[in-house]
């Protein structure tokens, strides 16, 4: 099993910072998948309605900073930072504010 360590938002989901989710997987995306299948309170924190990716949400093997496609191996450690409430600046830009 894969230990995976959460932040914010996604300790309410889990229950505890540290979870195991067990895996037979060779990309972080597929990490991701096997422990929103475990866990799935955490999906709207790191998947929008389609299902991507939200643009904020930081994902770390083994304290560092991973993509998507990046390799995972059975003994690596992850570390999962939830979407940022109100988006990055980036999302936020064209928003008319009041």
């Amino acid at each position: 099993s894969m230990r995976v360590t959460v932040y914010g938002g996604l300790r309410a989901a889990t229950g505890a910072k540290t979870v195991e989710v067990d895996t037979d997987v060779e990309t972080i995306a597929e990490a991701l998948g096997r422990f929103v299948e475990a866990y799935p309170r955490a999906r709207s924190q790191l998947f929008d309605a389609e299902g991507e990716i939200r643009p904020s949400v930081r994902v770390m093997r083994d304290g560092e900073r991973v993509e998507l496609d990046t390799a995972c191996p059975p003994e690596a450690e992850l570390q999962l930072f939830p979407a940022m409430q109100g988006g990055s600046e980036n999302e936020t830009r064209d928003v008319q504010r009041p």
